[in-house]
């Protein structure tokens, strides 16, 4: 078990985000006071909570969204900002479970979750450096045949086409010696997350939402066939729940979702590093091709450039709950593994926090009693992922969820070892996946 507020204050994010430092945010909005009625309650105001409430609300429907602490605060506001097609467990658990048709409809709409932020920038003038581009990239031989094959499978059986490099082509998309292969793909991209959860804040309240920040809800109530919000100081009386918490829900609200699902993620601590400002054209020298680069590594490093020329490295994990020991040191280390150029420059900023995972890394959506509906498991995958997922829950309360249900019919476990011995479980599998990656 956690032990109390584990995870809001064991991680860097506090220290110094560079997301946070680059944003001029709005007052707070005031918390949760008395009783309010609605026609969904949202819990949970990062991405998927705030496309929920923006999609619900301009369907016609009475939304209260209440958020824990600031809007944006959890994995939505300090994550590496990397939009990305498709889903961090790959196709194959759509394919095995649901069928190719399926699947490729699960495909489609990866894609249209990435299309789905382009136009919500250009209809709510969001501005959060949005630049489309993404490069998957290979370390050594037996990744870049993995990669290969990957990108192969893409292209043979969902149309999805890459242009493949290897060797010293490679160093035309990103300027760095480490990596022997790489795929790039102009359909995903990066953007400045921050400013793209408050963006949609923005856009949630100008159509309607109500807003509450600092309302933590502790437990959800079943009155009649209606459902109640209860935080510390107030009660939102709805017809519906949408439950977007992710990892940190069972700390903040125990009582929100049965302990039955909540079992079905675990939280990983995720770490950047940003460099101080460089000048443009030594920035992109770094990335010729503009995009964001990820190694296809189990333990993995992904970096890009910020719209004012730093480098945001990220390349640190815990699956322990705890911050890691020499956490700057260790992501300087890493960052000049790839841009030894970068020798001497210094690191301005230093974050992290916490996402959630599934045991199989699939999106976990479903309902429960008919009426509460929940978003988890993201997997890393969330920046796009999270915006299609608020619209479909949209599409379930208000007309048909077809759409919504093909995310249902995936079966996910819980984490084995229960509350106790889970977290050191993860811990030591992925400990093993480090030694293999390690060893080539």
């Amino acid at each position: 078990m956690l032990r109390p507020s584990l995870l809001r204050s064991d991680t860097q994010r506090d220290t110094h985000s560079y997301y946070e430092a680059s944003v001029v945010r709005p007052p707070a909005l005031p918390p949760l006071h008395g009783t309010q009625r609605a026609d969904v309650v949202v819990v949970g105001g990062g991405f998927s909570g705030l496309s929920a409430a923006l999609e619900l609300t301009e369907r016609g429907r009475r939304v209260v969204l209440l958020e824990a602490d600031r809007i944006g605060s959890g994995a939505s506001g300090r994550n590496g900002g990397q939009a990305i097609v498709g889903y961090a467990c790959g196709m194959a658990p759509f394919e095995a479970q649901l069928g190719r048709e399926a699947a490729r409809q699960a495909w489609a709409l990866s894609l249209q979750a990435v299309d789905l932020i382009e136009e919500r920038i250009q209809r709510y003038r969001i501005d959060c450096e949005w630049r489309r581009g993404y490069l998957y990239v290979a370390d050594r031989p037996r990744k870049a045949r993995a990669l290969r094959q990957e990108m192969e499978s893409l292209e043979r059986d969902y149309g999805f086409a890459t242009t493949w490099v290897e060797g010293d082509a490679v160093r035309q998309y990103v300027d760095s010696p480490r990596y022997v292969a790489a795929a790039y793909e102009a359909v995903s991209g990066h953007l400045h997350p921050l400013r793209y959860a408050l963006g949609l804040a923005r856009a949630a309240q100008e159509a309607g939402t109500l807003l509450h920040e600092h309302s933590p809800v502790r437990r959800l109530e079943r009155r009649g066939p209606r459902v109640q919000a209860h935080t510390d100081a107030g009660v939102v009386e709805a017809d519906f729940a949408v439950v977007a918490g992710n990892c940190l829900l069972p700390e903040y609200g125990p009582g929100v979702l049965p302990p039955r699902l909540t079992a079905r993620i675990m939280p990983v601590g995720t770490y950047i590093l940003a460099t101080e400002p460089l000048s443009p054209e030594r920035a992109q020298s770094l990335i010729p091709c503009g995009a964001a680069v990820c190694d296809n590594n189990v333990v993995l490093d992904y970096f890009r450039l910020s719209a004012d020329h730093r480098l945001l490295f990220g390349g640190r994990v815990s699956y322990t709950t705890m911050t890691p020991p020499r956490l700057r040191a260790t992501l300087q280390q890493r960052l000049q593994a790839v841009f030894p150029q970068l020798a001497g420059v210094a690191s301005t900023h230093l974050w992290g926090g916490f996402v959630d995972i599934t045991m199989n890394r699939a999106p976990d959506f479903g309902r429960v009693e008919g009426n509460v509906y929940y978003l988890q498991g993201f997997s890393g995958h969330g920046v796009a992922l999270t915006g299609l997922a608020g619209r479909l829950v949209a599409e379930a309360i208000t007309a048909q969820s077809e759409r919504f249900d093909l995310y249902t019919r995936l079966r996910h476990q819980a984490f084995p070892g229960g509350p106790w011995l889970r977290t050191p479980v993860l811990a030591l599998g992925m400990a093993w996946h480090r030694l293999r990656d390690a060893l080539g």
